[in-house]
């Protein structure tokens, strides 16, 4: 009998790997010479994620697709995952806070149903918290970096450059990051034909970030009544750089108000304990 049992158990386990097998073999090979490396936690759940991707992506509404490849766009993770593995991410890590949940109650003795359905909710919006979190930094660094490049933008207008030449001398000696990237993006789509207008729109919608949409609304004013290149950089540097000294102005005077918290809760409990320590000692002894 444990001879049959042990065979049983032995052949549900070989069907279970040919059948995983070949649902794996039915997902389509996938070429990633033109996107961006993944992650180290990527890598280690990618073959799920195509998988998961590929069997769940036909019963996905369009609408719902189109938001989150623009929301992919706008973190800059447009060229390391669609919005169907991005999905196939959400399913994945519901199940895996799933799987823990469970895991941990079995081993305290009881399984709470509603710990579970919490733990599964936060799951399936933890990468989404992620995803807002990359999109907020990449915006903090893209609005920090902006000066600077309309410094390299100006003095290479100013010095008798078109704009094409000035956003390329801007790209190979500005400071690295994202903002980087999106102007090499400019240079390709103003050598693939588009005029400056239309590559610098395209920024915009691609960014959605206020101050750079200030500037494409800048340029093309410019250009529409024939202003001069020059000037208009060279002021919309001067607004940003302003812009960036107050914002820096607004965190140092917001940083005595977050302060307040961090003592009320940790420190002054602790050095009142400290002075009350020898005094309570000392009317325990002398009582």
């Amino acid at each position: 009998m444990d001879l049959i049992i042990i065979s049983f158990f032995a052949g549900a386990i070989f069907l279970g790997i040919i059948s995983l097998t070949q649902i794996y073999r039915k997902v389509p090979k996938e070429n990633r010479d033109y996107m961006d490396p993944l992650t180290p936690g990527l890598k280690l759940i990618w073959p799920l994620v195509r998988v998961v991707a590929f069997y769940v992506s036909e019963n996905l509404n369009v609408d719902y697709l189109e938001r989150l490849t623009r929301k992919l766009r706008l973190s800059g993770l447009a060229y390391i995952l669609t919005a169907e593995q991005y999905f196939a991410v959400r399913l994945l890590s519901a199940t895996f806070f799933l799987l823990v949940g469970w895991f941990c109650g079995a081993l305290l003795g009881g399984v709470n149903f509603l710990y579970l359905f919490l733990l599964t909710v936060f799951g399936y919006f933890l990468p989404m918290i992620t995803l807002n979190d990359i999109r907020n930094k990449r915006q903090q660094q893209i609005v920090r970096a902006l000066p600077v490049y309309l410094d390299f933008l100006t003095m290479s207008v100013e010095a008798g450059l078109n704009m094409a030449g000035a956003i390329t001398q801007a790209v190979e000696r500005g400071p690295k990051g994202p903002l980087q990237i999106e102007f090499e993006k400019v240079i390709r789509d103003m050598r693939a034909g588009m005029s400056r207008v239309q590559a610098f729109r395209a920024l915009a919608d691609r960014l959605q970030i206020t101050e750079v949409n200030s500037l494409v609304s800048a340029l093309a004013q410019a250009e529409k009544t024939g202003a001069s290149l020059g000037s208009t950089l060279r002021i919309q540097a001067d607004q940003r750089r302003v812009e960036r000294f107050q914002r820096a102005e607004k965190k140092a005077l917001e940083a005595p108000v977050k302060l307040v918290f961090p003592l009320i809760v940790f420190i002054f409990p602790v050095t009142f304990m400290i002075l009350a320590f020898p005094i309570a000692m000392k009317f325990m002894y002398e009582l």
